[in-house]
């Protein structure tokens, strides 16, 4: 990976920390210089006089009262209005060598001004790190990536994470990663598994870290198998949906603002990728790369390569995810079927990097505003319709340089960015050391700095500690974490509410009311994961009056720590109607007054928590699973494996 002059002036001497097996999928990123001069078409403006552009308001105003508001991206049929000149100094993004120009032009069009010197940028979207250079981003700003997320961006690592939940809930559950083997460590693996197939088995060869097509083969000899090199050896899928005789994968983007609560979206349109040759399964094919490989950057090189322009029409080798669902519809297919399938294997492809992601976001993230992440889930059809996911790309090409790439990606980065919330923080969050803003500037944003708030109260502690310990088949005894709002729950709440008012033609996945059978795939129970999915059992169907119960409790600042009504005390919750869980668990919660609550004693909270499942919320991290868990595989790998 090349990196410009400019890119290695990284904020807080961050030049140190990227890998070098970062997957650009797609995307050239040898200089800015390239970028800037490659082809790039720009989103129509309608109607053509500037002048008569729809203007919005810079900033979008949170449902509730006393939380901050964020700011506002818009299309290209409307202007953002300035911002009071103290707020628009703020505006600065960090501008890489793999910022694409999509993300550029939409962050232009709200008055953000490129920067690649500077300390003080509130975005970038940019190169995933290794995981300690993470540390030095800053609580006000925001990087598009998570640390950790290579553990699904690696074909290797991706493999051996699905492979494991596979080992633990069957293949019925994660049954949807055709059969892999690493080389070199599997190879008696993968000899017997060539053997047991017969002669006319097929197997495609990955490089685990690569993009584009590059390094990748189909064989069927194993005289052909490449023996000096890290490898992923897949079975290929040799029966695939066809169209027109074509071979075809989906291009699926898939956003997570949070992994704690997790948070997952979808976005409702992607693209379709075509092999430029007809399809067959006739062993001296195996070479053709335009026949067998689905990759634009491969397939653009052929001349009898057909571009598509319009995200309507089913026609050349690239379509709209949307069009694709209107043809398979005409066909009689079920297509809601299969989205629901291609849901269900993101949301546990995600839950598979969640121990890493945690672990490593508690080590070294200074506050979880600052990561996000797109991913692009790489999806095909079998002869069945039975979905299977191919790879996951942690940074998936945004290059948009077609109608149709400008329609899709144009519309999933607006929506994106909106989602992700970008708050302008307080003038004196990014100060230098020592200095003091004027009250003026410290005062544009109040409540902000909420957002990055201090530890939560031992109140709270207990609270948490209590519902991990449980056993969580018993979902009324679940639907209890609502029955008092701590000042924490109230803030996570109505932040996400918040964020999924904002979600555009995002869908979220993840939580969601049907996402209970999804929280036994954890490997460790999060709190938060279990409060955001009893909210959505308990109001998706009445969400006006969840919401309004969130508004009184934020007109109250309860959110932001005003206990002046003990009511938002946990622990003075008197279980009556669970007294025999709570003496089953080993935990008797009891009234107290307000003084008792402040001085809850460390022996207090460790007689609550010693034996639970995730201390880490208890502000402990433990990176060291025991040796009977599910996740030693990960322990041994999670350091001698987060710098590559």
């Amino acid at each position: 990976m090349l990196l410009d002059v400019d890119e290695e002036e990284l904020p807080d001497k961050l030049e140190d920390d990227f890998s070098d097996d970062d997957d650009f999928d797609d995307c050239d990123v040898s200089s800015t210089a390239s970028m800037a001069a490659s082809s790039n078409v720009e989103e129509p403006i309608s109607p053509d006089v500037e002048g008569d552009l729809v203007e919005r308001s810079a900033l979008v105003p949170s449902l509730f009262p006393h939380m901050p508001s964020t700011l506002y991206f818009s299309t290209a049929n409307e202007r953002v209005e300035l911002l009071p000149a103290e707020q628009m100094k703020l505006l600065k993004w960090k501008i890489t060598t793999v910022t694409p120009n999509v993300v550029k032009n939409t962050i232009f069009r709200s008055h953000f001004k490129a920067t690649k010197k500077s300390h003080d940028w509130l975005g970038c979207w940019g190169h995933h790190m290794k995981s300690p250079g993470f540390k030095a981003i800053r609580e006000f700003q925001k990087l598009n990536h998570f640390p950790g997320s290579f553990q699904i961006g690696r074909k290797d690592r991706l493999w051996r994470n699905l492979s494991k939940m596979q080992a633990r809930f069957g293949k019925r559950e994660f049954g949807f990663f055709p059969r892999s083997f690493i080389l070199p460590q599997d190879i008696k693996l993968l000899r017997k598994a060539w053997d047991d197939g017969g002669s006319k088995q097929k197997w495609i060869v990955k490089p685990p870290a690569s993009a584009r097509g590059i390094g990748i083969q189909v064989i069927h000899k194993w005289s052909q198998m490449p023996r000096k090199r890290p490898l992923l050896v897949q079975k290929y899928l040799h029966k695939p949906y066809l169209i027109s005789g074509n071979k075809f994968d989906l291009r699926i983007y898939v956003y997570v603002t949070s992994y704690d609560p997790l948070c997952i979206y979808i976005f409702n349109d992607g693209l379709v990728r075509f092999a430029s040759c007809k399809y067959s399964s006739s062993m001296k094919t195996l070479n053709n790369k335009f026949m067998h490989l689905t990759n634009y950057s491969v397939n653009k090189k052929n001349s009898e390569y057909q571009s598509n322009s319009d995200d309507k029409a089913c026609q050349g080798h690239k379509w709209a995810l949307k069009a694709l669902w209107q043809y398979l519809g005409s066909q009689g297919i079920n297509t809601t079927l299969i989205w629901e399938k291609i849901k269900d294997m993101v949301i546990k492809t995600i839950i598979a990097s969640d121990p890493y992601v945690n672990s490593l976001v508690k080590m070294h993230v200074r506050s979880p505003y600052s990561c996000h992440e797109l991913f692009g889930f790489d999806i095909m059809l079998d002869e069945n319709l039975k979905p299977w996911v191919l790879e996951v790309n942690i940074s998936p090409s945004l290059h948009s340089n077609t109608p149709l790439d400008v329609s899709i990606k144009g519309q999933m980065i607006r929506d994106l960015l909106n989602l992700a919330g970008f708050v302008l923080p307080l003038r004196d969050d990014f100060a230098p050391s020592g200095s003091s803003a004027s009250s003026s500037t410290s005062s544009l944003c109040g409540g902000v700095r909420e957002k990055w708030r201090p530890d939560i109260s031992p109140d709270e502690k207990v609270k948490r500690a209590f519902y991990l310990s449980q056993r969580f088949g018993d979902q009324d005894f679940c639907a209890t974490v609502l029955d008092v709002l701590t000042p924490d729950d109230v803030r996570v709440l109505a932040e996400s509410e918040d964020e999924l008012s904002r979600k555009g033609d995002f869908e979220r996945v993840f939580p969601s009311h049907a996402s209970s059978r999804y929280l036994r795939f954890f490997e460790q129970p999060r709190y938060l994961n279990i409060l955001l999915n009893q909210w959505e059992q308990k109001y998706w169907l009445s969400r006006s009056k969840g919401i309004n119960l969130l508004r009184d409790l934020c007109e109250k600042r309860v959110h932001l720590g005003n206990l002046a009504e003990s009511v938002h005390h946990w622990s003075s919750k008197s279980y009556h109607g669970h007294r025999s869980q709570l003496t089953r668990s080993g935990v008797l919660v009891s009234q107290r007054s307000d003084a008792e609550d402040e001085d809850l004693s460390d022996r207090e909270l460790q007689s609550v928590t010693m034996s639970l499942p995730d201390m880490s919320l208890l502000s402990t991290v433990s990176l060291s699973p025991s040796p009977t868990s599910s996740s030693s595989l990960a322990s041994d790998t999670l350091h001698s494996h987060d710098d590559l």
